[in-house]
């Protein structure tokens, strides 16, 4: 996938993890909403391989992208320091970025209630300080 296919299956998870939420489908909407930032973060990996060339210069770096884990992506894209200023200098995107490090991809296989969907959605795609709105700013 590149860059663009991976942005638009994010706005595509969110899409469908709203429809999931309004379906009352809560663990379907907990699961698709973190996977929008998944994929939201991958884009970021490959931006930073196409400004940096990185992946030439470490062999190990595309092996380390294969994986679903948030906080690895975040450091494969490069961005641990800025989103360290960026939370704090906006504590509600740090609480936000608290509660969807808690997303998995094993998370497919969990039951969430109506307030875990609805709070891990709510600090994802909230538009103003929410985790995707900061993330679309790097990819």
């Amino acid at each position: 996938m590149n860059r663009t296919e991976l942005q638009q299956l994010s706005d595509e998870r969110i899409k469908d993890a709203e429809a999931l939420l309004a379906a009352s489908c809560w663990s379907g909407a907990y699961y698709l909403v973190g996977y929008a930032l998944e994929c939201a973060l991958k884009s970021c990996v490959l931006a930073r391989v196409e400004q940096t060339g990185i992946i030439f210069e470490d062999r190990k770096f595309a092996e380390k992208c294969w994986t679903h884990d948030l906080e690895i992506l975040v450091k494969q894209a490069g961005l641990t320091t800025e989103r360290g200023l960026a939370i704090t200098a906006d504590v509600q995107l740090g609480t936000n970025w608290l509660i969807a490090k808690d997303w998995s991809e094993s998370s497919r296989y969990r039951f969430s209630t109506q307030q875990q969907a609805e709070k891990m959605f709510d600090a994802i795609a909230n538009n103003s300080d929410g985790v995707l709105q900061w993330v679309k700013n790097h990819w």
